[in-house]
């Protein structure tokens, strides 16, 4: 199915429910659909590939063509001994695809759960949370060339994943669409409980199992989250700084208490930026309509009505003050248009 239309409102489609127009919205549910597009009417200019809006913040009216790819459907395609391979469209919203993982009894996304937004900004962003990247269990990721409309496939090694990071962030950012991709998951899974609360949660429920792993991280991440239908937000703001052994050791001699985990090339030290934030007193802090949660300072909010540059300046008031108390530079994880 495709829809066109002009003069479009994002609201709906942005998770801090900000207000901005599009010039044009086009949304496709098959691949070819865009694949006619480009071929036969073009691209303008100015577009923007937009999924569930769960990592944007939109600064003003977007004068160009949103590219909406709502292609929907899980299903397998493949298994051997130790894997299951499930592709899953762009358009599944990301949660339900970690649900009916754990429904089929297979572990790997079990610690990604209640992530907001869709497949297709899975591999884009690499998600992670509690321990786990989605890097670990991508397979494939097939797109669209927004050159000639042909599809194109990527795998796990060609993507070039890093903390938060992937080819499709840089070297082919606006040149590809993601319309699908394949993950590997695992019939005999190995639980990842290192990560923060998560172990004591998973204990007070008893047996450990992917159901009970999502349960708790569903628990742990309600309790600390708004939930971005009844507060907009876009989950956590900032990056978690990763920083050389000599830095990290810089920090901790002189923050004891400051949460931090070896990074998945061994080499040096993430932080957690949450903490960084709550220690300038941020947590809780409102401005007008836009502010810090009270249960978690990485997550900017707005209250209601708040704009773009309101959530921009109280992001660079944050920025400035811990840098100024810890000598570190924090990067924004949302994208501001």
């Amino acid at each position: 199915m495709i829809r066109l239309e002009h003069n479009f409102c994002l609201q709906r489609y942005n998770t801090f429910a900000l207000v901005a127009k599009a010039k044009q919205f086009f949304e496709f549910t098959e691949p070819e659909e865009l694949s006619f597009f480009i071929q036969n009417k073009g691209l303008p200019e100015k577009f923007l590939i937009l999924g569930g809006g769960s990592n944007l913040l939109f600064n003003g009216d977007f004068d160009g063509l949103i590219i909406h790819p709502n292609v929907p459907g899980v299903g397998e395609v493949n298994e051997d001994r130790n894997f299951v391979y499930i592709e899953a469209g762009a358009g599944v919203e990301w949660d339900e695809l970690v649900r009916l993982s754990v429904v089929y009894e297979l572990g790997g996304l079990e610690n990604l759960s209640l992530i907001p937004g869709k497949v297709g900004a899975a591999p884009v962003q690499n998600v992670g949370a509690y321990g786990v990247e989605a890097q670990e269990h991508i397979h494939l990721v097939r797109a669209i060339s927004l050159d000639d409309g042909s599809l194109v496939e990527f795998s796990n090694e060609e993507c070039r994943f890093a903390y938060r990071d992937s080819i499709f962030k840089n070297e082919l950012k606006n040149k590809v669409v993601i319309t699908s991709v394949v993950f590997k998951l695992d019939k005999f899974p190995e639980y990842k409980l290192d990560y923060g609360a998560l172990k004591q949660e998973v204990g007070k429920l008893g047996e450990v199992n992917l159901h009970n792993i999502r349960q708790a991280v569903i628990s742990i991440r309600e309790s600390k989250l708004p939930d971005p239908k009844q507060l907009g937000n876009a989950g956590s703001f900032f990056k978690n700084p990763v920083v050389n052994t000599t830095e990290a050791e810089r920090i901790i001699e002189s923050f004891e208490q400051v949460p931090h985990y070896s990074s998945s090339d061994g080499n040096s030290i993430k932080l957690a930026a949450g903490w960084l934030i709550d220690q300038c007193g941020w947590k809780g802090f409102r401005e007008g309509n836009v502010g810090v949660h009270k249960e978690q300072a990485l997550v900017l909010v707005n209250y209601g009505g708040a704009t773009g540059i309101e959530l921009v300046n109280l992001a660079e008031k944050i920025k400035t003050s811990v840098f100024e108390k810890f000598g570190l530079e924090l990067e924004p994880e949302v994208n501001i248009l």
